[in-house]
């Protein structure tokens, strides 16, 4: 019996990483394209670049809204 090619198991082994792009934050948070870019420069949203493109992960815009909850709440 042949086993898989390697990049089949890695893809199973290693969770899914859902990107979202800057239009896409733009529409989930209501807000324009430099309040998103200012929060990805000031480091309150983490991202990745890709090339010349611009991607941020999914846990880190819950992680944004999640502080910024908890920082309203205190």
């Amino acid at each position: 019996m042949a086993s898989p090619p390697p990049a089949v198991l890695h893809t199973e082994a290693a969770p899914a990483l859902d990107l979202l792009t800057v239009p896409q934050v733009m529409a989930r948070l209501q807000l324009g394209r430099s309040a998103v870019y200012d929060l990805i420069r000031t480091r309150q949203l983490a991202s990745i670049t890709l090339g010349r493109a611009r991607r941020i992960p999914t846990h880190s815009l819950t992680d944004f809204i999640r502080t910024r909850l908890e920082q309203d709440a205190a």
